[in-house]
């Protein structure tokens, strides 16, 4: 049995050895290592860290000394298993990157994951905090109950149990799934197929905008053969999931103006128009009740050919119980099904205010109103595309466009009077689902989950409806990707009660240790 280096910096003829045991492995059609009952004894060993790590707040919103801490956390939790650890400041929010010494024999694989979460409001949670994790079991009425976490470190822990918790499964579970996976693998002395290496990114929920800088800070540390994004939901039906790309993301504040300063709705209602009312109306005339886009060339630059359509309408997707699950009757028609919507820029109104609500509402003619949009953008309709689009179409609706509090004068000679300020944007990012890379994920997960699973084949996506920064790591990198996504994908992710189920922990782990012990093609024997 091969022992476990720190620095895997091992005699030759054991990194022969590891790599031949690994191949009579594979031929044999199951590895010591994707035995049930080790990964479930590896998992359950792990959750006492997991619920640790899940317990420091992480909201990417808050400045601070949160992320900070959640870096240090990382650190030690890394370096005890053998990483050589850099942090990059990064003003604030470090971002951490990670290297396991290997063998020059093997090919290096490049891991992302992040460890910032969305923004929280605590009274929203059925638990006392966000960050106080809490496990449950759902109840036959559906509802989620709560129970002893002993139940949690148990060996015969239920899979249909979850941990409720900010970042549960957005992306501090994976975290630890990859870290439980190399402890089994340490613990078997089993070697990696490939060399590793991390990112662990702080502000991804922020667009992550200062990752590009940091990787080419420390571009030849992160020198890589490949990446794998381990971000993201699987599909429904549980079977291992690979995506090929991202939609982008380019957020926008919208304001309508009314009067210099909110107005008794008595004295003036009926006379003086109301911002809210025209903020609405102006939205409507952004989507028809089909839920299409009607801005003029929204959707002209993405097309599908019939090999496209046909991956997209092949995926599995059981279309009826996603709308049970999310509780809505009828979809909007921008593509024919799920995942061929998922391909074009979406346009949502993410939070609006005018005035007051319950106590605090007035009875007034608001100020202004206001709505904050996101933009899910494409390879082909990028951010700024798109951003003058939508103020080309408010400007056709009779808008006057300020980058100011308009003046008097201003507000004594337009009617309709708006302002469009644009905030973050992540580009978009997408490479052939032919691509080399995608043979060796497929292969990895497929012997993975052999025998595990009525299917193992893994579901192929040309890309995901959300967003993560692909293309700050592939444009300074250059490399090829793909994401391999394990979380449940009822997981409440960027909601209240976002939670992790434990049979996606184990079967998360087994396709980790699928893609560590598959040699990436071009490793020499």
């Amino acid at each position: 049995m091969l022992l476990w280096s720190t620095k895997f910096a091992l005699p030759l003829y054991a990194a022969v050895l590891s790599l031949a045991v690994s191949a009579h492995s594979m031929a044999q059609g199951s590895s010591p290592l994707l035995d049930e009952q080790l990964i479930r004894k590896a998992a359950l060993a792990s959750f006492p860290e997991l619920l640790e790590f899940l317990a420091i707040p992480n909201d990417a919103q808050v400045p601070g000394e949160d992320l900070k801490k959640n870096a240090q956390w990382l650190s030690p939790a890394l370096k005890k298993r053998g990483f050589t650890v850099r942090t990059v400041e990064n003003k604030g929010r470090p971002i951490v990157f990670a290297e396991l010494a290997g063998d020059p024999a093997r090919k290096t694989v490049l891991f992302y994951f992040h460890f910032d979460g969305q923004p929280v409001n605590p009274a929203q949670w059925s638990q006392p905090s966000p960050w106080q994790p809490v496990l449950k079991q759902r109840a036959p009425d559906g509802s989620w109950t709560k129970i002893d976490m002993q139940q949690l470190l148990r060996q015969d822990f239920d899979p249909e149990h979850r941990i409720f918790a900010r970042s549960a499964s957005d992306d501090k579970g994976p975290i630890l799934m990859f870290l439980a996976a190399l402890d089994l693998m340490r613990e078997q002395g089993v070697l990696p197929a490939v060399n590793v290496k991390l990112i662990l990114d702080s502000e991804e929920e922020i667009n992550s905008p200062g990752l590009a800088d940091a990787i080419r800070q420390e571009a030849a540390f992160l020198k890589a053969d490949a990446l794998i994004i381990q971000d993201g939901p699987a599909h429904p039906s549980g079977r291992p999931t690979i995506v090929f790309g991202n939609r982008g993301a380019q957020s926008l504040v919208l304001t309508v103006f009314g009067p210099k300063a909110p107005q008794h709705s008595g004295h003036y209602g009926n006379y003086l128009p109301n911002p809210a009312l025209n903020l609405a109306r102006l939205l409507a005339a952004m989507k028809d009740a089909d839920g299409r886009v009607t801005i003029p060339d929204y959707y002209s630059r993405v097309t599908l050919n019939e090999d496209d359509r046909r991956v997209l309408a092949n995926s599995g997707d059981d279309e009826t119980a996603i709308r049970r699950r999310l509780g809505f009757a009828v979809p909007d028609k921008v593509g024919s099904n799920l995942q061929e919507s998922l391909q074009y820029p979406s346009l949502n109104i993410r939070g609006m205010a005018a005035g007051g609500v319950g106590k605090l509402g007035a009875n007034i003619i608001p100020r202004d109103a206001v709505a904050e949009i996101d933009i899910r953008t494409t390879v082909e309709a990028d951010g700024p595309y798109l951003l003058g689009l939508v103020r080309r179409f408010v400007e056709q609706q009779g808008y006057v466009l300020l980058d100011h509090e308009p003046s008097d004068a201003e507000r004594s000679r337009h009617r309709l009077i708006a302002r469009i300020e644009s905030g973050k944007q992540s580009p978009a990012a997408r490479q052939p689902m032919n691509a080399p890379v995608r043979h060796w994920v497929e292969g990895a997960l497929v012997q993975a989950h052999m025998g595990r699973t009525d299917n193992p084949q893994p579901v192929l996506l040309r890309s995901m409806g959300g967003t993560v920064p692909t293309h700050e790591i592939v444009a300074p990198l250059k490399l090829p990707f793909a994401l391999v996504c394990v979380v449940n994908a009822d997981n409440n992710q960027h909601a209240y009660d976002e939670n992790l189920r434990l049979g996606n922990y184990v079967s998360g782990m087994r396709s980790m240790l699928g893609l560590l012990t598959t040699p990436y093609p071009g490793t020499r024997n």
